[in-house]
């Protein structure tokens, strides 16, 4: 398969909401979405970075694309923004007076640290678990009823995922940490969630749908926060040469995420990234991510334990019910 951002089909009047817009895989991700029409709501924990952002992308697109920028406040790391996002999206689509339907069309959950020295979240859990899965979770959880019923959930994980183990023993790295280890459980729970999510979407009459991708090694900033943190000079030098010689393009990078999110054969519950070199670059395919992934039990227990983490309760048949309900009663369909 040769697919490239060409093949986005259009995506005009479509909502999309895509964490850590401002750089990296989800800056290219939102630059194609609004080139091809869409209304982007660029979620980003520094709305300065934000704006600029969108401003570099507005700059680089066509003139005559019907897409819209408008970015949000999140900060992932605090589970008070997470759940303070949903008025901040209501805000930002009806800020150019009802420019978009309100309902989101697919929730790009992208942004992330990678492999940072220990820090804690404001509710002190682990960082790179906090933001990259809890956060996430709860996000897609006060998000849910504002999702479209054909909705799209991607999930940006990565290949390392395939090192990784839910310690649930030491979710946090209390304990032990290891930064690789802990960026691995991350992402491996981004996984669990994705697939969980899809199979209890499968049993409610909803028609939206959860994937999971990964972006193989694309050059991002991602790479270089762990060197600046640690102040290590020697280790962001090495950083910068494995990223010129071995990384792809941010932009060939996103296109996991963009054909996830957008091309017609996508099924819920699979997995996508580059299809070459070790699977870390190229176009996207279908692929099968690591077995523990595929652990129901550790997925239920997982949900469970981010329920009670995030004190959100994410009981999707009782939501989707909820819905069916307000539908039936307004004569909508």
């Amino acid at each position: 398969m040769s697919w490239t951002a060409a093949d986005v089909p259009d995506q005009s009047g479509r909502t999309v909401v895509v964490t850590g817009a401002n750089s990296g895989i989800g800056f290219e991700a939102t630059r194609v979405l609004a080139d091809r029409g869409a209304t982007v709501v660029m979620a980003c924990r520094s709305v300065d970075r934000g704006e600029s952002a969108a401003a570099e992308i507005l700059d680089d697109i066509d003139p005559d694309a019907d897409g819209e920028l408008v970015v949000a406040e999140l900060d992932l790391a605090d589970l008070e923004s997470v759940r303070a996002f949903p008025e901040r999206f209501d805000e930002a689509v009806d800020r150019d007076g009802d420019s978009s339907s309100g309902e989101i069309d697919v929730l790009v959950n992208n942004a992330g640290v990678m492999a940072i020295p220990r820090r804690e979240t404001a509710q002190g859990y682990e960082m790179q678990f906090g933001v990259n899965h809890l956060g996430h979770f709860a996000l897609t959880a006060v998000l849910f009823d504002r999702l479209a019923t054909d909705a799209r959930i991607v999930t940006v994980s990565s290949g390392l995922h395939e090192r990784g183990e839910i310690d649930f023993d030491d979710l946090q790295g209390e304990a032990e940490y290891n930064r690789y280890d802990a960026y691995a459980q991350s992402k491996l729970a981004n996984l669990l969630f994705a697939y969980e999510l899809d199979r209890r979407l499968e049993s409610t009459p909803s028609n939206a749908l959860s994937v999971g991708v990964h972006p193989g090694y694309a050059d991002t900033s991602l790479q270089a926060r762990a060197p600046e943190m640690s102040g290590s000079r020697a280790r962001k030098l090495l950083m910068d040469v494995s990223n010129a010689v071995l990384a792809q393009s941010a932009a060939k990078g996103a296109l996991s995420t963009l054909y996830a999110a957008t091309a017609s054969d996508v099924q819920g519950g699979e997995y996508y990234g580059p299809g070459g070199f070790m699977n870390m670059r190229g176009a996207p395919e279908r692929q099968r991510s690591a077995e523990q992934s595929y652990d129901r039990e550790t997925a239920r227990k997982l949900w469970t334990v981010s329920e009670e983490l995030t004190g959100v309760k994410f009981d999707i048949a009782a939501r989707v019910d909820d819905t069916e309900s307000v539908d039936h009663q307004t004569g909508e369909n």
